[in-house]
C-alpha cells in the first residue's frame, strides 16, 4: 500500500506508518459510504457569527495577553530550566475553512528515546514540571495569542492535526466553518453503543457548528471552567493519557480511533 509521505510533512513525528497504512485502508474501504450515510450541515449565520463572536474573542484575548504575560515569562524560564531550547512546540494544525495555521504551546516532554531509536511513549516523556503545567492546561495559555490573531476563537471545535481533516468525511470536516477554539465542551451524547470518543466529538462539533450563539458560547464558557477543574480530566491530561489518533470511519460511518480500528480490522 502506498502512502504519501509529503502530505505529512509537518506532522511526521505524530504519524506511523502502521498509522498512516491503516487510515489508507479505511480511506478506501469505508470514506465513500460514510459520505453516502451522513446527514447534511446546516450551519447557523447569524450577525453574532459573522461579527460579534469575533468582538468579544479580541477583547477577551487581549486582555488574557496582558494580564498573563508576566506568568508567560515565568513559565518560560521554568520550561527553558526543565527541558532546555526551544522552550514552545510548534504544530500545523487545521484552522477556519480547512486553512492550515501553527499551534504553539510550551513544550513539557522530552526526548527520551528506547534501545532502538524510538521516542518514548507520551506518558513517559512528560517531565514533573510538564504534568503540572498540563494538568491545570499553563501550556496551553499561548494559545490566545492565537485567539487574538484570528487563527482560533474563545470557544469552537478543538483545533486537530491537518492529516486528521483529510481522513473526515464531508459532514466533519464542517467543523472547520468556524474557528477552532480552546475548548467545545461536550453538550450532546450521540446515540450508539460503544461509540469511539471522536465520533462523539465530532458529533459534538457538528451540533455546535448549528447552534452556535452568544448564550451556547456563554454555557460553554461555565462547562470549559468546569473541565479546567475536573479532578479526572486534570489527572489524564496530567499523565499525558490520550485517545490514539483518529483514522477513519467503520461500516456504519462511525469515526474510528487508531485502538478501536485494531479491534475491528486487526493490524494492517
Amino acid at each position: 500500500m502506498i502512502i504519501d509521505e509529503k502530505k505529512y510533512v509537518g506532522n511526521s513525528s505524530l504519524i506511523s506508518w502502521n498509522e498512516a497504512e491503516m487510515a489508507e485502508m479505511l480511506r478506501t474501504k469505508n470514506l465513500v459510504h460514510a459520505n453516502e450515510v451522513a446527514k447534511k450541515v446546516c450551519p447557523k449565520k447569524t450577525f453574532y457569527t459573522k461579527y460579534g463572536k469575533r468582538v468579544i474573542d479580541i477583547v477577551i484575548s487581549l486582555s488574557a495577553c496582558t494580564v498573563l504575560l508576566p506568568f508567560n515569562l515565568i513559565f518560560a524560564i521554568c520550561t527553558f530550566i526543565d527541558v532546555g531550547s526551544p522552550i514552545l512546540y510548534k504544530q500545523s494544525r487545521c484552522g477556519k475553512d480547512g486553512k492550515e495555521f501553527v499551534l504553539v504551546k510550551f513544550r513539557n516532554m522530552n526526548n527520551n528515546k528506547d534501545k532502538n531509536g524510538q521516542l518514548l511513549p507520551v506518558s513517559e516523556r512528560v517531565t514533573k514540571f510538564g504534568r503540572i503545567m498540563r494538568k491545570y492546561s499553563l501550556d496551553e495559555l499561548l494559545n490566545f495569542w492565537s485567539v487574538l490573531k484570528g487563527d482560533m476563537s474563545i470557544i469552537g471545535p478543538r483545533p486537530l492535526p491537518m492529516f486528521f481533516h483529510d481522513r473526515m468525511n464531508d459532514r466533519h470536516k464542517m467543523r472547520t466553518v468556524v474557528r477552532p477554539g480552546l475548548e467545545c465542551p461536550r453538550v450532546i451524547m450521540p446515540e450508539g453503543e460503544r461509540l469511539c470518543q471522536y465520533h462523539i466529538q465530532f458529533e459534538n462539533d457538528i451540533w455546535y457548528v448549528e447552534h452556535v450563539s452568544l448564550i451556547t458560547d456563554i454555557r460553554m464558557c461555565f462547562l470549559l471552567v468546569k473541565m479546567v477543574f475536573e479532578v479526572k480530566v486534570r489527572d489524564r491530561r496530567a499523565k499525558g493519557n490520550a485517545a490514539s489518533y483518529f483514522v477513519g470511519y467503520d461500516e456504519q460511518g462511525h469515526a474510528l480511533s487508531m485502538n478501536t480500528a485494531k479491534e475491528l480490522y486487526g493490524k494492517v
